[in-house]
């Protein structure tokens, strides 16, 4: 039923209610694009999600926490910054209308933190930025109204956030994967083991998870108003205070009713993992570790899909809470704020709808960040992530600590821990140390923000009108401005983003390259083949000309990329770019090879011709070690950099340069004999014995690009 209040509306405060709603949805917008991108960037890095996917599980899973289990009714004040007497009417009379255009200008001035943040792939808290707004506006208030309002108490604990929580989840993520690769990855047959140790892995995972559900993500069903309209704990919630860890009691901080739920979803998830995991057909993927991977996509996407619940049921009021606020002045009887809002459907509607819209149209930026700038993401090490972030949540968000701790950080700890388990070369502390940046940033940023509109409005709505929307004008013309390579609706929902669509990583691109320079040396052993046989020889030259040409396609492009970074580098940038360049000599003497042929009659003697066929061959079977090499090279990436992984790596180098050594022993016979047998033809002897050498270089150079990976043998 609308209030007196309501019906009477101005046709100013129409204009004010209109514009307010337009700050909420830019908020709104901005925490799609920023926050839930986190959730979803780990499955998309590991390419366990397409981006198509993760949109449409990101929006599903939002709507439906928010609109299901976000709370009726919001605190006013968020997050308990501000300490308004609500009892004193009088206080509360003088500071209401203050308050109220406080929280646009803390709404306007976070969605434009989070914004810049989002514009460059900076994964940073929403939570924390609309904290600084209140905080900016807290300060002027002070001054305005000569009170003490700010609680620096939990502004301090917001701060101490900044370190405690990654560096937890960071640990719970690094052990996690530590586990998992202990168990699993450095096992002789790790298909195997993980069709029998999945499903026990799954039992603290769905334990922890049905926790955090009931916890974090349910919490507005459970929850209930007392007689004065706050929210109190149900019976399936810890204690708000003085718990114990006996769950028995009723004020315990785990309840035994919660308990035997979270076991008995963990025991459900493990037997029917259990037995999908008994028949299924992984289709070849077994071979490496891909049959692994293959298993943890379906545990990384129930946690993605699990922090994109909790996210919608708990974080949507960092959007619609302070527009709660707002509309609890505009539309009450007295004009008043009161210490709870109700959260009518609408406003929800409009924030989930925000929120759906940013991740779909900006929120490939963090994902991109979260996914593959910070380090190389497969499923087990995404599982790993999101476990050790929903966990170092859970664990901070139990009354008994009570810290107010941010997921987009928790996360990013995550990330950067599973990065570390392969080594600190494996973290690029490059882009980390500017996440951190934009970390410190935040409540700064946010709170100046939130003076210069809160100033500038001056509890005017006039000024509002004027200042809001040109401030939204500048923001919709400099993104419009700055649009190129920008992924709209209909491209993130189309099918373009199928799995081998998804961008490769940097080792793949190196194997590609790889495939290429291989490409090359066949044509080239082709020529040498026709040569030795008396046949034509042009076409397999333009062939072989042709290929070396692509690979250099392959390289410069794969430069391009690093230089302008659009792929992660985690290695080091310098090491790939020498490891590339000595890929590519090999192609490079292989055109040398072809052109030789074209010179000049090769020496016709036929012992001479078949020991350089034996050479062709000799040299064709270092190639494919060398190939072998790199594809292993994939693979030791995919597995965590394992014991395992790079044990066989060193097999394969070792094996290249064996398979070079036979060659070296195949081009000192081949040319003793030419020599010996030249005399009569020294020109030709002469020629065949420069193919000779020039296919020894390609050898060698087979030998020196296998050497260079050995760093990462020996990590």
């Amino acid at each position: 039923m609308e209030s007196p209040r309501f019906v009477e509306l101005t046709g100013l405060m129409w204009l004010v209610l209109f514009v307010s709603l337009a700050v909420c949805a830019y908020m709104a917008w901005n925490i799609g694009a920023n926050d839930v991108a986190n959730a979803m960037g780990t499955s998309v890095g590991s390419r366990a999600l397409t981006l198509k996917q993760a949109v449409i599980i990101a929006a599903v899973f939002e709507f439906a926490g928010a609109m299901i289990a976000g709370d009726a009714v919001t605190d006013t004040v968020r997050k308990g910054i501000l300490v308004v007497d609500f009892d004193n009417r009088e206080m509360v009379d003088a500071i209401s209308d203050d308050l109220m255009y406080g929280f646009i200008a803390a709404m306007m001035a976070a969605a434009l933190w989070l914004t810049t943040a989002t514009r460059y792939g900076l994964p940073v808290s929403t939570t924390h930025s609309i904290i600084g707004g209140i905080v900016g506006v807290g300060l002027v208030l002070e001054v305005q109204h000569d009170a003490s309002l700010i609680d620096w108490g939990v502004v301090e604990k917001v701060t101490m956030s900044w370190v405690a929580s990654p560096v937890m989840g960071g640990l719970f993520a690094f052990f996690t994967f530590w586990i998992i690769r202990e168990t699993i990855l450095e096992a002789p047959e790790p298909e195997a083991r993980a069709r029998w140790m999945a499903p026990i892995l799954a039992i603290p995972t769905f334990f922890v998870l049905g926790l955090a559900l009931q916890f974090k993500a349910l919490k507005g069903l459970f929850s209930r108003l007392d007689r004065k309209g706050f929210l109190e704990k149900g019976d399936w919630l810890p204690a708000n205070e003085n718990g114990v860890w006996n769950p028995m009691e009723a004020n315990a901080w785990f309840p035994v009713n919660s308990l035997i739920l979270a076991v008995v979803v963990s025991v459900i998830a493990s037997v029917a993992l259990a037995y999908v995991l008994r028949n299924y057909d992984f289709k070849g993927e077994n071979d490496g570790f891909h049959g692994v991977e293959r298993i943890f996509v379906w545990l990384q996407v129930i946690a993605a899909a699990y922090v994109a619940f909790a996210h919608g049921a708990n974080d949507r009021s960092n959007a619609i809470g302070p527009m709660a606020a707002v509309w609890q002045v505009i539309s009450s009887n007295d004009g008043k704020l009161g210490a709870v809002a109700d959260v009518p459907s609408w406003l929800v509607l409009l924030g989930s709808a925000g929120i759906v819209i940013g991740v779909v149209t900006w929120g490939w930026r963090v994902m991109e960040t979260i996914g593959s700038k910070i380090t190389d993401i497969t499923p087990t090490r995404g599982f790993a992530a999101t476990f050790g972030g929903a966990t170092t949540v859970l664990i901070f968000s139990m009354p008994f600590l009570a810290v107010p701790v941010s997921t987009t950080h928790t996360l990013v700890g995550a990330v950067v821990g599973v990065g570390l388990a392969g080594g600190a070369k494996a973290v690029d502390f490059r882009v980390f140390g500017k996440i951190i940046a934009s970390w410190l940033a935040s409540l700064p940023a946010a709170g100046f923000g939130s003076i210069v509109f809160y100033v500038a409005i001056g509890s005017d709505p006039i000024k509002l009108l004027i200042v809001i929307p040109i401030a939204l004008g500048v923001v919709g013309y400099v993104i419009w401005n700055t649009r190129d390579g920008e992924i709209f609706v209909e491209d993130a929902l189309s099918d373009a983003g199928s799995v081998d669509g998804n961008s490769p990583t940097h080792f793949e691109l190196f194997h590609t390259h790889a495939l290429a320079v291989e490409e090359t040396v066949g044509h080239m052993l082709s020529a040498v083949n026709a040569a030795a046989d008396g046949k034509e020889t042009g076409i397999h030259i333009t062939a072989t000309v042709e290929a070396e040409l692509r690979a250099d396609d392959v390289k410069n492009e794969i430069r391009r990329k690093i230089g302008s970074g659009q792929i992660s580098v985690l290695q080091g940038r310098d090491e790939l770019l020498r490891m590339l360049s000595r890929q590519d000599r090999i192609a490079d003497y292989a055109q040398n090879v072809a052109e030789q042929l074209s010179f000049r009659e090769l020496f016709t003697d036929e012992e001479a011709r078949k020991m350089l066929k034996e050479m062709a061959e000799a040299v064709s079977k270092t190639s494919a070690l060398y190939e072998d090499a790199v594809a292993q090279l994939k693979d030791v990436a995919l597995s965590g950099y394992t014991k395992a992984g790079r044990e066989r790596l060193g097999e394969l180098i070792d094996e290249v340069n064996l398979a070079e050594h036979e060659t070296d022993l195949v081009e000192s016979r081949a040319a003793a004999y030419v020599f010996s047998h030249g005399d009569d033809s020294p020109l030709a002897a002469v020629h065949m014995y420069r193919v000779l050498q020039r296919m020894d270089d390609v050898a060698n150079a087979c030998e020196k690009a296998a050497n260079a990976l050995l760093s990462i043998v020996y990590n």
